[in-house]
This record gives structure tokens, sequence and C-alpha cells, in this order.
């Protein structure tokens, strides 16, 4: 049973319809299977009086070619018209270009398409930002990106029929409430999550079987498509080899990322090209270290020292014990039994970067020297307002925060909340908010 997930991204949809009025087209960026072309197809159903569906992945020839002239706009409307037997009404009417990176002149074409006037358009794609994609056309400005990224765990919640939960728990953080009995089944609701992920293919398979060895066959299907999607883009295997191994260099406890033990040894620029092309596929997100902690953080960023986490953890899960059928996979039964042991704890790190993530925020982290052996490390820095917010991450229910300490005293003319993220209830340590984990989007 194929269903449509309520998602965040309509309401900033309705905003967008209702501001741009048509001067604008909306560009939805995300990995493949996030669910971009479903709820597209969803919100022009219900706010157009027609659409038209253009997928660049099977369009013919003669649709694509459409875009090549653009001399007489009439006869490309009534031509796509004709062909998806639909009539476009203005002002009520909507064309999708669904992964337009397949059709550059389709994107091309946005510019006219908007300045005529007559339509509302919505582009969707996945490693659309790629440079052979793009350049040998102009980027249109008359375009509003929006970043969508896999169910974040309210979402997962509403998906599973819980439709309060979350704002329950938001109102406890803005009270200082412990969550209280309640705390099991939220963190057992958590871990659920954890494993399942947010690809949506991957909740319809859980809700439809009730079954994880099967959501896992859902995933490791989608990893294997971003596999090809990253080998098409580079066809010498380092972007694919770097997302490969993400959960064993996370694993690893590094302070960053180690090209050499993931990839073998590259030239600086293939590295930083390679780091691009990850980026732009949004199939894994990135924290840079920054050498001066400060509201403009990406302005102190080291673009050689960072850390590497996939965009949803269900798939981290999953890569983590990739050449290991399900059955012999024990990071399922652990993370269900809340029995994961402490060098597993690097799941709740990569869980929190996407929490963090798909809250709308830039991830940073920051090291610095404790003596002549040994770092101090934060796990994360985010912007509120003119403060830096430092987020240290536990595994655990264990209350030790020296790193956050230091840091605080360290930086403490630009520090706003301290938080430390673990497995146990509400609490205050002196000036340090401890949070569960399922919390942190609520930071």
């Amino acid at each position: 049973m194929k269903r449509v997930f309520r998602r965040k991204i309509y309401g900033k949809m309705l905003t967008w319809k209702s501001e741009s009025s048509g001067r604008t087209a909306l560009l939805i960026e995300g990995a493949r299977r996030v669910g971009k072309s479903t709820i597209v197809e969803e919100f022009a159903k219900n706010e157009y009086k027609s659409y038209i569906l253009i997928d660049f992945n099977r369009a013919s020839k003669d649709v694509k070619s459409i875009f090549d002239d653009l001399m007489d706009i009439d006869r490309l409307f009534i031509f796509l018209q004709a062909t998806y037997h639909v009539n476009l009404h203005k002002r009520n009417s909507v064309i999708i270009f669904d992964e337009v990176q397949n059709c550059p002149k389709a994107r091309q074409a946005i510019k006219y398409l908007v300045a005529d006037g007559r339509y509302d358009y919505i582009e969707t794609g996945s490693l659309i930002s790629i440079r052979k994609n793009t350049e040998s056309i102009t980027i249109p400005s008359e375009e509003e990106r929006v970043q969508m990224n896999p169910m974040d765990f309210e979402e997962f919640r509403w998906a599973m029929g819980d439709e309060v939960s979350i704002d329950i728990y938001r109102q406890m953080l803005e009270k200082g409430m412990e969550v209280g009995p309640s705390l099991r089944s939220a963190m057992r609701d958590l871990r659920l999550y954890m494993l399942v992920g947010g690809m949506p293919q991957a909740v319809n398979e859980m809700l439809d079987t009730n079954n994880l060895q099967m959501v896992d066959k859902v995933k490791r299907n989608i990893i294997n498509l971003y596999n090809d999607d990253l080998l098409k883009v580079d066809s010498s295997g380092v972007v694919s080899r770097m997302f490969l191994s993400i959960p064993s260099q996370l694993s690893r406890n590094a302070s960053k990322y180690s090209f050499s033990s993931a990839v073998g040894r590259i030239s600086e620029n293939k590295m930083a090209e390679a780091m691009q092309c990850l980026e732009e596929s949004k199939v894994a997100n990135v924290a840079y270290n920054v050498k001066e902690p400060s509201v403009g953080m990406g302005l102190t960023k080291d673009n050689g020292c960072f850390k590497i986490y996939t965009a949803d953890t269900g798939l981290f899960v999953t890569l983590a014990f990739w050449d290991k059928d399900f059955t012999e996979n024990i990071i399922y039964q652990k993370l269900l039994s809340d029995k994961l042991s402490a060098n597993l704890g690097y799941v709740y790190e990569n869980l929190v970067a996407q929490m963090l993530v798909a809250s709308g925020n830039n991830i940073y982290y920051h090291t610095w020297a404790k003596d002549e052996k040994h770092s101090y490390e934060v796990d994360f820095l985010i912007s509120r307002g003119s403060k830096v917010c430092p987020i240290e991450v536990k595994s655990s229910g264990y209350k030790t925060h020296a790193s956050l300490d230091a840091f605080c005293n360290k930086y403490s003319d630009r520090i706003g909340e301290r938080y430390l993220i673990y497995t146990k209830d509400y609490a205050k340590d002196g000036a340090t908010t401890l949070l569960p984990v399922f919390m942190t989007p609520l930071i």
C-alpha cells in the first residue's frame, strides 16, 4: 500500500505559492527517494485546478526537445496539454519539472516561463547542482530553493499515527519539565526511528509488514541506488567510496574524516571536488571543524578538517553492516533492546547530526589541544542569534561533560545555551541543559 505521508515542506510550499504569486519557480532539492515527487504531486492535486507532471527520467525525446526553442511559448503550452491530456488554466495550474537535472534546457527555460506569468512552476532535483548537469546552461535567478530531507522524527511519529507526542515534549522543554514515566516509551519510539529511518519507502514497508528484515531490504536498495548515482557523476569511484565509508570513519572516533584510509591518496584538488560532489548529492551531512567558534562559523571553517554523516540514520544502520546479512546484524537487536554497546555510540552522533540539519541548522564542531597528547572536542556547534550553542552527545546516561565545560570557559563571551544530549531524562546541571535525544529537534 502506497501512502502519502504528512510532510512539513508542504507548509513551505503553501507560503511560496501565496507570496510568490507566479513571480518565481520553486526548486525542491534533495536526495533521491526522500519523497519530493510524491509531495509535489499531492500539492498540485490539492492546491491547483490542474497540473502537468513531466518526469524527465521518463520523458520522450519530443518532450525534452520542446524546450530547445522558446521563441513560441504558446506552442510549448499547446504541445504539453496535448501530450499529457490536461487543460491548463491561467494562474490556477502548475507545471512540475520532476528530476529537472535530466533536462537542463527545461531548467534554463524557467526564466522565460516565469516571465510569461500564466502558470506556476515547481522543479524537483537530485544531484541537481553537479556541474556536469548545468555547465552548458544559464541557471535561472527566478528560482526559490528549498531543501527536502528524509522524514524527521516528528514526521515519522505522524506516520506511526502519533500526532501529539512531539508537541507535548515541546511544552515540557519550554517549562523545564521531566518527561518522567513516558521516557521509556519515547526512547523506544526513537530507537525504532533510528532503525527504520526517514526514507518514505522504508517507513511504508514498516507500516505494511512490521518486519525489520523487509525494511532492511528496502534500505539496501536505496543505498545501491545512491551508489549508482555517485558512480555516474564520479566514475573514479572516490565519492562512492567516501559515502560507503561513513560508518567506518565515524567508528574510528577520530577528530576528522581520513581521506587516505577511506579512498587512498588523492590530490587536494580531487579531494575538494569529491567533497563538493558528495555535499551536493544531499546523501550526506558534513560538519566542518571551525578554527574560531563564533556566530559566523562558516568564515573560519577548516575545509580540510570535517566529519561526514549519512543524511538518514536508518540508511546509516544498514550501511554500518553492509557486508552482513540482516540476521547477523546485531545492531538491530541491540538498539531495540536498548543494549547498544559504547563502541556503537556513533549511531547517536549521526542521528543528532541528522536532527540538527533537519531543523535548519548548519553544523560545525571544534577541537583544541588539552595537553601534548590529548584534545578536547565539542561534537556540534550551532548559532542562535548572536551566540554559539555547543552540544555534546553521549550514547548513554552519563552526565559528565568535561569538553563542554572547557569550551564554555574558553569562549565564555559568546556562549548561549549549552546542551548535553543523552539517553536519560531532562535535567539541569548548572548552566548545562541535559536533554533526552528525542528532544534534539526542539533546541
